[in-house]
């Protein structure tokens, strides 16, 4: 193979390059942070199995190999992969109906869905459909994260407390734990536990060498091993785990399911790429790197793929278990990868090695990550430079906190949108004038600047298109009517213009004529290539007269000074 068509290879499987770069240094990281992960991943997994209406076990091949696929196509330095709660409702909903309560066409159905979501994510992948992403911007990831950081705390307070509420969303939960609370249903056990791990993780969090949620997740099921709490049933305990590893299955599903299996996996494959591209980018920015979406498509859907395979069901990130995984010092996928041998290890070897530990530490794993998720400095930097993006975050903070991560990000990024249309059906315009050294500047910026008698520099910082026509019309008009002396030629500054459509184009030559029966001269300066192409094809350039075209500011003025035997100087008023 020629080293072009490996350098094509390897673009498609960053986890080979990374394997081939990787640091020796760093392995005694990743095999912590992945034994710490592997202790998240098996009661987590079970238990969004059973949410999605597949036995428990199953929750574990969905969980050990996509993390192996990866680690082979995934972008992300750390980013984790498996069951998710976003996912489970979908799977539930398409997997109940139609199995009949019956396990095997259960999970058959589930990895149909996996199957169909892969390659709908691999697809679009290939289709280089990633830009999507960045509508997600800053301020979007930051309220998308303080939004996920508070739903995984209220999420996992219960747990913490020691006592269970029926779910309802984030504000039901929150007034749930309220009258668990003042019921005293508060497992004092369970509360000490959970409360006495997560005080030591955030304590041992400054010495970035300690594993302190290793520590505590051993003191924790040491203690309830020693004091037998799980057997006397003081304190609920994560128990033996199934046995059993995955193996290659291709799932069988009759004719009449295909449709609602097509719609799940396409349902899935939205959903699970919403969320896991918000994440990577996320953790991408802390970290210092970025990443590619489209390969991020492409490893969310080879995951998936495999999990299919592999007799698990669909699979999205984790936005509880990857903060874990950082946490515990993750530095690469190698984490993901000790984190499946951990987990397969323990179904192979010790079934019942995490038997005594209590639901309580887990809960405490888990919100002393999502601690560290809430973003607070630079939010206050944005509220002092930029007041609406502020806002914005805050609307997805709250779109997040109370209708869950998908609907927030949506809520979010239609906000965007309309402000980005917002910007272009309304964007600013500028009567230039100009300052010497520092170029041609906005008049009421500053007023020094020199305008020559007769002559009107415009400019619109936006493309030209059907919702903004007549108000380029409006304001080019109004700065006719406020000139001091009649106006000669009207120069639009149009580098700012990227882009012309039919509409604007009919009503820029109707424009152009009215203008002419006043006896004013319309031009351009410094329009692109590109949209002077799409003018001539308009028969705008026509009507306006490739005279009336200038390649800069500068050289409109100066045709205009010389047109009119103006002797102007073109500098400051002294």
């Amino acid at each position: 193979m020629s080293e072009l068509a490996q350098k094509g290879v390897l673009r498609w499987v960053p986890g080979v390059q990374a394997l081939r770069q990787y640091k020796p240094g760093l392995i005694i990281h990743d095999v912590t942070a992945g034994v710490v992960l592997a202790t998240m991943l098996v009661p987590v997994g079970i238990a969004y199995a059973v949410a999605s209406g597949v036995p428990g076990i199953y929750g574990l091949y969905a969980t050990i190999v996509p993390l192996l696929a990866y680690a082979v196509f995934g972008p992300s330095r750390i980013l984790v992969l498996g069951p998710d709660s976003a996912l489970a409702t979908v799977i539930l909903g398409t997997v109940l109906p139609l199995s009949g309560g019956d396990p095997a066409r259960a999970i058959a159905l589930a990895a149909a869905m996996a199957i169909v979501s892969g390659l709908v994510c691999i697809l679009a992948g290939f289709a280089r459909l990633g830009f999507i992403t960045e509508l997600l911007s800053k301020p979007i990831r930051y309220g998308y994260m303080n939004g996920i950081a508070l739903t995984v705390i209220i999420s996992q307070t219960p747990k913490l407390l020691g006592f269970s509420i029926e779910k309802g969303g984030p504000l039901q939960d929150l007034w749930a734990i309220a009258q668990g609370i003042l019921a005293e249903r508060i497992n004092w056990a369970a509360f000490g536990l959970g409360g006495g791990a997560l005080a030591l993780v955030l304590v041992l969090k400054r010495f970035k060498h300690v594993p302190g949620i290793l520590i505590a997740v051993i003191i924790a099921t040491v203690v309830v091993g020693v004091l037998q709490l799980g057997d006397r049933e003081v304190v609920s305990v994560l128990g033996p785990l199934p046995a059993g590893l995955p193996t290659f299955r291709i799932p069988l599903i009759g004719v009449s399911d295909i449709g609602p299996v097509l719609v799940g996996g396409f349902a899935t494959a939205m959903v699970s790429f919403a969320d896991t591209s918000v994440l990577s980018r996320v953790y991408a920015a802390r970290m210092g790197y970025r990443v590619d979406p489209n390969q991020e498509m492409v490893a969310l859907g080879a995951s998936n793929l495999a999990a299919g395979l592999f007799q698990g069901f669909p699979i999205s990130s984790s936005s509880s278990r990857t903060p874990v995984a950082e946490a515990a010092g993750a530095k690469t996928q190698m984490t993901g990868v000790v984190g499946a041998i951990a987990v397969a290890l323990l179904l192979l070897l010790a079934p019942k090695l995490l038997r005594n530990l209590p639901d309580a530490t887990l809960a405490a794993v888990v919100l002393s990550a999502a601690i560290g998720l809430f973003e607070f400095s630079d939010l206050k930097r944005i509220y002092r430079i930029q007041r609406w993006e502020f806002w914005l975050s805050m609307l997805c903070f709250a779109g997040v906190a109370i209708f869950g991560a998908i609907p927030g990000i949506g809520i979010a990024v239609v906000m965007a949108v309309i402000e980005f249309l917002w910007d272009g059906w309304r964007p600013r315009s500028a009567v230039l004038g100009n300052a010497g050294a520092n170029g041609y500047v906005d008049v009421t910026r500053d007023p020094e600047a020199r305008r020559i008698k007769g002559l009107l520099l415009f400019r619109l910082d936006a493309p030209l298109f059907f919702a903004n026509a007549e108000l380029f019309k409006e304001r080019v008009s109004q700065a006719l009517e406020a000139a001091p002396e009649r106006v000669n030629w009207v120069v639009i500054a149009a580098e700012p213009i990227t882009s012309i459509d039919v509409t604007s184009s009919d009503s820029l030559i109707e424009f152009i004529g009215d203008l002419r029966a006043t006896g004013v001269t319309f031009c351009f300066a410094e329009l692109s290539d590109e949209v002077k192409g799409k003018l001539k094809r308009f028969g705008v350039f026509e009507e306006i007269g490739e005279a009336q075209f200038f390649p800069t500011i500068g050289a409109a003025e100066r045709a205009y000074v010389d047109a009119y035997g103006l002797d102007e100087p073109r500098t400051r008023k002294p």
